[in-house]
């Protein structure tokens, strides 16, 4: 669950080391007969999202698998699971998105005149500051991004396609960053069925032909001593700068994980709240 990045990954990140590692274990095991993989995620790395789906492409073509939607299964989660043998969704999981973007911040104005700081350079190359943020991209850093937005999209569609049976028009038509309900994401061909978890383990089962099991959770669940040494290791500086922010945190961690990346995003544009 969580936002989809690169690294290890935690409670409230997907990470690609131990989402991919857990579904190659699986795929490996011969005691494992159907794998049912939950997301509830509103997106994140798009190049991230794309080694995920490549590892379940390569999971499905060995034994039946399964993805069980929460809350959300937005862009890069949606992109991660399009290709399952079955998707199941809850009646409300925001379900689509499919679409990418790219943001380069601009940060000059902010350092001059708020914090009194100029920045002066020595280029090697034409693009040797690309992407610093110091200034505003000129007109063919603009077209270097957007051409890189366009084939990350062009790639995103194309495997939904594939792996839903559609078209590329198609899914081009409901894409372009629309989200969907569970129940209008069947009418459009995005999910199979409505359901829970509970549900999704009972049609691996049935896909793979068993009748007793046992679930085997990837990755495994740790010790609650473990997370608690995990989390005292954490970065002390952001620890404290929650207390500050307070519920603005989570924002300002999706944005800055953004910043950091530089990569283009498959990745809700927005954040959507219900209470």
């Amino acid at each position: 669950m969580g936002e989809i990045n690169g690294g290890e990954g935690s409670e409230t990140v997907i990470g690609k080391d131990n989402i991919v590692d857990a579904i190659r274990k699986a795929r490996k095991q011969d005691n494992v007969k159907a794998i049912v993989m939950r997301v509830n995620s509103p997106g994140g790395s798009a190049l991230i999202s794309d080694l995920i789906w490549k590892e379940v492409e390569l999971a499905k073509a060995e034994k039946p698998f399964v993805v069980s939607y929460g809350r959300y299964a937005a862009s890069g989660g949606y992109y991660i699971s399009c290709g399952a043998d079955k998707i199941i969704a809850e009646p409300t999981t925001l379900t689509g998105s499919i679409g990418v973007f790219s943001i380069i911040p601009n940060m000059q104005k902010f350092f001059d005149s708020k914090l009194g700081i100029t920045f002066d350079g020595v280029k090697s190359g034409k693009f040797s500051d690309f992407a610093s943020g110091l200034r505003p991209l000129n007109m063919d850093e603009k077209n270097i991004l957007q051409k890189q937005v366009d084939f990350v999209y062009s790639t995103f569609v194309n495997n939904v396609a594939t792996g839903r049976q559609m078209s590329f028009d198609e899914v081009n038509n409901i894409g372009q960053g629309r989200i969907w309900s569970g129940l209008q994401a069947i009418d459009l061909g995005l999910v199979d069925e409505i359901g829970g978890l509970k549900y999704a383990i009972e049609s691996a089962k049935e896909l793979a032909k068993i009748d007793d099991y046992k679930i085997i959770e990837y990755p495994a669940i740790k010790e609650p001593f473990q997370e608690l040494i995990e989390t005292l290791q954490e970065d002390m500086s952001a620890m404290l700068f929650s207390d500050e922010l307070d519920n603005l945190f989570s924002h300002y961690s999706t944005a800055l994980n953004m910043v950091k990346s530089k990569e283009v995003q498959a990745r809700l544009p927005f954040e959507i709240e219900m209470n």
